[in-house]
Order: structure tokens, then C-alpha cells, then sequence
């Protein structure tokens, strides 16, 4: 029998004996308890001097201390104290059960001595819910040591001042909180994109010195590329972090907070001990701002819980960091996956730097990978090259010669006889650009991709002005597709081209303005003026 329902059996003895006069038999029947149990709580009673209209406005915990107050009466209160931090502490840690940490308080109780001895199983049970219900009363979950860490941004952001023009930035605040010991990290970044979420994550883990089983991230982007209640696809660069560091990934579900919980309250803790207390700082840089994050937040980590033993420091130290994964030797390089499809030049294009695969994959679809400095290319999950990252000009080739056929004769439907005859099904004009394009690269297959977007402008601009503009092109000795489509562009193909005047070549360039831009900057306007004049 529970505490509060004996006090209730006890009550009842009480109204049923003062109120309405009931004899010790008729009472005993009522109540459902043996007369002996009657006639002693009535002793007890008479003892104390409490009456019913006395014991009927005083709480359990008063009519208990009048009625049991005198030694060796008071059984309930010689029973072996139970200390509830400890049990809830535990409780986190792998395989601890609620009947095991009751075996060892029992035990501890027998050693201590005394004359109540300790708790049976079902009492400690229900007065540990009651303590924890105290303690958490919306506690859904039960986190276990070392399995779940939660991560979310803050909804309020700090900032920081440019320091040239005064601009206020809003920037992110990053917060990962450990399920079971609650031990916070925080930091700053620029956005929540996936290189800032990733490298967030990773220096969270390395602040821990350890990892957890389990992630739990909101379905913001970064981290779900497929949002979805129940199946979320996982964003292929996060999901590749989470397996270098051994990790499995479990979104919380949309519009379901309590999935996410401890990390809903971490915010609002971090908005409190970090952001409040920097409210009247200013930051010139980010770096500025984290020093200032990572002071407050040895702060907020070893602050004393205010109903548990202990901070979150050494919860961590005790409870989660023994159970937690060790980091791996290295620590993960951020990389960015692309799907792509190779080109006929063996090529795939990756931010706009062309990299070489086997020519045997000509019009595969492969996955492009990429990190600081390498690009690996991989075709049904197997890698079919790597290279060093290219950040040299737009259009820069990065080939591998075993990639490339062994002669012209290897090069299968895509010879550079057949780009040239393509070509010149335009206008012969055409067909002279694209020889010249091929001819300027160290291998014609480099200019592949610049004559196929030669090509494809005949489609938008008609063979007979492609050619027109491929002349023009010609004769003003800038033969690249890129002259060419300013020239149509700006409709300098329908001027004639006198292929005897010598004048000096003026390039052609969509960021060129002209000549008559500086004319109307000095004179005016000048309508007579065209722009002819500019080719």
C-alpha cells in the first residue's frame, strides 16, 4: 500500500469514527483493513489530540507527523531514506534498471542498521515516479548514458559589427546537447548551410573529446535533403560524417517537438547564459564572438543543477563520457557530393573545372565528390578517379593521360573530324572556329565542350547568323564561342565585315562597353553613333 493511499485509509478512520460514530468493527469493514490497524490509528489519535475536524484541513504530510510522531510508533519514518538523485542519475546509465538500483539500497540499508529497514519494491518505485515527476513534468523520455546527443540553431541570433561600415550581421547560433548528462556545446557561424552545419558538428565532438550513438537534428536542411515524417532522406555530406565518426542518424519528425527536446531546452539555456550576458558587447568578427561563447559556456557547463548533485560537467564526466565513442584518429574532411553525367570530352564538370574519367564512361551518370583538395569521381559507388582540386580559371581541364583514348582512331562516334564536319553543316565559318578552338587546346578533346556550345547556339540563333557571327569572329582574331555569342548578342553579326581593313582588333566581351559609353559620358548622347563602331 502507497503512502497516500494509507493516509487516505487513515483519514477515513478518522471521519468515519468522529463524524459519524461508527463502531471499530463497522469501520475496519468500511475501510477494508483489519480492526487491530482501527484501533491503532484511534489510539494514535486520541494520543495526539487530533480530532476529525482538526485532521480535515491539515495536509497528508501534517496528520502524518501528529499521528506518528512519537518514538517507536512512527514506523513510515524509520525507513531507510532513499536518495533520489542518485537513483535518477543511474537510471542513464546502459542496462541500469529501477529493480537493480532497489536491490542496492535495500542492501545499503541492511548495513546501516535501524529499526524500519528499507522500502519494498513497488513503494521506492512509486515514490521515485513521484520524484520525478516533481523534477520533470513533461519527462517523455529516458536518455541513457553515451546514446543521443540533440542539435538545433537558436531562433534569437547574435551578431556582428563590420567594422568599415558599421553594418550589423546577423549571424547563427550552433547549440549540441548530450541526452542524459545535458553538457552543452555552442558556437557561432555565418549560416546554417551544410559547411557551416558539418564543421559545427565536427568541432562539437571534438569539444566532447568522444561521440555518441545517436544524432538528433531537426529536419532543417543541412541535414535532410528528403524531408519526410517518417522516412527523411539524410543529406549525402552529413550522412558521411555521421559514418566516419560511427553515428546513426535519427531526425526528429516535423512539428513534433518533443522529439527534440532536451535540445529545445538547451537553447533557451544557451539564450540565457550566453547570449543575455553578451546583450551590450560588440563583436567585430566571428572569432571575437566564439572566444566570448566558449568563456560563457564553461560557465553554463559547470553550474550547479539546481535539483540534482552535481553540473553538467560532472554528469558528463560520470555518466556519458564512459559510455561515448572514442573520436577516430582523424578528424572528418567537410566534402560536397554532386551527381553529374561525363561528357563526350571524358570530362565531368565540377564548379566549373573540368576533371578526366576512363573515356569508356562516356554518357555515364556518376557521383562527384569533393573536398578542400581532392576530387574523386564514382561510378556505381566505386571510385573511377581522384584528383587534385583545381582552383585555377573557369574552364581549366584536369586530365589524366591513362584516361585519354590511345589515338584519334580510339575515340569511337566522337572524333574531332566529326565536330568539325557537325560544324561545318552550319557554315563554313563555323566549322573554322571550332578547328581554331580545338587547334588552341593541348589536347582537341578539351575543346570539346566549347564547340558542342557552339553548336547548340545555332539552334537559338539560326545557321545563317551563327555563321554571319563566326566571320565576324574570325576576322577581328577572337574565334571563341564566347565572341561569338556577344557578337549575337548585341546583333554586330548583320554588319559587314571588310576583311581588307587593318584597323586594330578591338575584343569583343559582354563586359567591354564600347567606345561610344565613354563618348556619351563626355559629349552626350550621341544618336548618330552605333555600334558597329565597337567591332
Amino acid at each position: 500500500m502507497s503512502e497516500r493511499h494509507a493516509m487516505r485509509k487513515i483519514r477515513e478512520v478518522l471521519r468515519l469514527r468522529y463524524e459519524l460514530g461508527l463502531s471499530t468493527r463497522a469501520i475496519a469493514s468500511s475501510c477494508s483493513i483489519a480492526k487491530g490497524s482501527v484501533g491503532d490509528y484511534l489510539k494514535r489519535a486520541e494520543k495526539a489530540g487530533l480530532t476529525w475536524e482538526q485532521a480535515r484541513d491539515l495536509s497528508d504530510a501534517e496528520v502524518e507527523s501528529r499521528l506518528f510522531r512519537y518514538v517507536g510508533w512512527n514506523e513510515p519514518n524509520t525507513r531507510a531514506p532513499i536518495d533520489y538523485a542518485w537513483v535518477h542519475r543511474e537510471l542513464r546509465r546502459p542496462g541500469v534498471t529501477l529493480q537493480q538500483l532497489w536491490i542496492e539500497y535495500r542492501e545499503a540499508a541492511v548495513q546501516r542498521g535501524g529499526r524500519g529497514g528499507a522500502y519494498q519494491y513497488s513503494q521506492f518505485c512509486d515514490l521515485y515516479a513521484g520524484f520525478r515527476g516533481r523534477l520533470e513534468p513533461s519527462m517523455r523520455q529516458v536518455h541513457h548514458a553515451g546514446e543521443k546527443a540533440f542539435v538545433d540553431y537558436s531562433g534569437k541570433k547574435p551578431h556582428i559589427v563590420d567594422r568599415e561600415t558599421g553594418e550589423v550581421i546577423e549571424v547563427e547560433l550552433f547549440v549540441m546537447v548530450l541526452g542524459a548528462s545535458n553538457y552543452t556545446y555552442a558556437e557561432a557561424t555565418r549560416t546554417q548551410r551544410l559547411g557551416d552545419f558539418v564543421a559545427s558538428n565536427v568541432h562539437a565532438f571534438a569539444y566532447f573529446g568522444c561521440v555518441p550513438e545517436v544524432m538528433v537534428p531537426d529536419q532543417l536542411r543541412s541535414a535532410v535533403s528528403g524531408p519526410h515524417r517518417y522516412d527523411p532522406d539524410i543529406n549525402p555530406t552529413y550522412l558521411e560524417m555521421a559514418q566516419h565518426y560511427g553515428i546513426a542518424i535519427i531526425p526528429a519528425r516535423p512539428r513534433k517537438p518533443k522529439d527534440k527536446s532536451k535540445v529545445e531546452v538547451g537553447v533557451q539555456i544557451a539564450q540565457r547564459w550566453i547570449l543575455a550576458c553578451l546583450r551590450n558587447r560588440t563583436f567585430f568578427s566571428l572569432d571575437e564572438l566564439n572566444a566570448a561563447i566558449a568563456e560563457l559556456l564553461e560557465r553554463l557547463n559547470t553550474r550547479p543543477f539546481q535539483k540534482l548533485d552535481g553540473c553538467r560537467r560532472s554528469a558528463f564526466e560520470s555518466i556519458d563520457r564512459p559510455a561515448m565513442k572514442p573520436l577516430p584518429q582523424a578528424r572528418y574532411e567537410l566534402a560536397e557530393w554532386k551527381d553529374a553525367k561525363v561528357g563526350i570530352d571524358y570530362h565531368v564538370d565540377y564548379e566549373e573545372r573540368l576533371y578526366s574519367v576512363p573515356h569508356a564512361l562516356i554518357g555515364a551518370e556518376v557521383e562527384v565528390r569533393a573536398t578542400a583538395t581532392t576530387v574523386e569521381i564514382l561510378h556505381g559507388n566505386e571510385r573511377v578517379a581522384s584528383h587534385r582540386r583545381s582552383y585555377g580559371p573557369k574552364g581549366t581541364p584536369v586530365t589524366i593521360e591513362a584516361h585519354r583514348p590511345k589515338s584519334h582512331r580510339d575515340y569511337g562516334a566522337w572524333p574531332p573530324s566529326r565536330i568539325v564536319s557537325w560544324a561545318a553543316s552550319i557554315g563554313p565559318s563555323v566549322a573554322s572556329v571550332v578547328e581554331r578552338i580545338l587547334a588552341d587546346k593541348p589536347h582537341p578533346e578539351q575543346g570539346y565542350r566549347s564547340c558542342m556550345a557552339l553548336i547548340r547556339t545555332a539552334k537559338q540563333y539560326g545557321h545563317e547568323r551563327t555563321d554571319a557571327a563566326c566571320k565576324r569572329a574570325l576576322a577581328i582574331g577572337a574565334p571563341t564561342r564566347k565572341s561569338v555569342e556577344a557578337i549575337l548578342k548585341r546583333g554586330l553579326d548583320r554588319a559587314p565585315v571588310d576583311d581588307g581593313d587593318a584597323a586594330p582588333r578591338i575584343v569583343v566581351h559582354e563586359n567591354v562597353r564600347g567606345g561610344e559609353y565613354f563618348d556619351k559620358k563626355e559629349q552626350g548622347d550621341d544618336p548618330g553613333r552605333d555600334d558597329q563602331e565597337v567591332a
